[in-house]
C-alpha cells in the first residue's frame, strides 16, 4: 500500500519525485530508505493517521514525524542534506521508529540509514548528537548493555530507548 492510503502502484512523475493521486501531486517516499525500515515507518504513519481520527490535533505531530522520516515532508530527499535538514529528519526518524517498535530499542544507525541513504555512515555522529538532544527533552533514553548512559561520554555501541515524553511533540532540533 502506498502511504497515500491507496492500494496498488500510484502514478509517478517522470522524475520519480512525486506521486499523482486523483490528479493531485504528492511528494513520493524517499526510494533510498531500506525496505524493512520503510515498512516500519509506513506502519507508524498509518497508526498515526488512525490516531488523528480518534485523538485529533493531539496526534498530528506523529503524522508529521512519519512524513518527515519518509521524506514526504521537510527537506526534499533528492537534494543534499545540510546539517539542519539532517538533524530534523534524524529526530523524526528516531521518534517514529521508537513508536513503531515500542518498547524495543533502536540503533542510531537505523535512523542514519533512513536519512542518509548510501552515505548513512557519514550521519552516525549527527545521529548520536540528535539522540542526545532528544534525551535532554526526555523523548528518549540512551542505553548501553541495557543501562542508561551519557551519550557524550559513552564509548562503543549505544541503543536508543523510548523516553517518558516520546508520545509528545518533540522540540525542533
Amino acid at each position: 500500500m502506498d502511504t497515500d492510503g491507496s492500494s496498488g502502484e500510484a502514478e509517478r512523475t517522470p522524475d520519480g519525485r512525486y506521486v499523482v493521486v486523483k490528479g493531485r501531486r504528492w511528494r513520493a517516499t524517499d526510494p533510498a530508505i531500506p525496505e524493512p525500515l520503510r515498512k516500519q515507518l509506513v506502519a507508524e504513519l498509518m497508526r498515526a493517521r488512525r490516531l488523528v481520527k480518534s485523538d485529533g490535533d493531539a496526534a498530528r505531530h506523529r503524522v508529521q514525524d512519519a512524513k518527515v522520516a519518509l521524506g514526504e515532508r521537510g527537506h526534499p530527499w533528492w537534494e543534499p542534506l545540510d546539517d539542519d535538514a539532517a538533524r530534523e529528519r534524524l529526530a523524526a526518524t528516531i521518534c517514529v521508529l521508537l513508536r513503531e517498535r515500542n518498547p524495543s530499542t533502536i540503533c542510531p544507525s537505523d535512523a542514519a540509514r533512513v536519512a542518509g541513504g548510501q552515505s548513512w555512515r557519514d550521519l552516525m555522529d549527527t545521529a548520536r548528537s540528535v539522540a542526545a538532544e532528544l534525551e535532554r527533552s526526555e523523548h528518549v533514553v540512551i542505553t548501553q548493555k541495557g543501562e542508561p548512559v551519557d551519550v557524550e561520554t559513552a564509548r562503543g555501541p549505544i541503543r536508543i530507548a523510548p523516553g517518558p515524553n516520546l508520545e509528545h511533540p518533540r522540540p525542533s532540533p
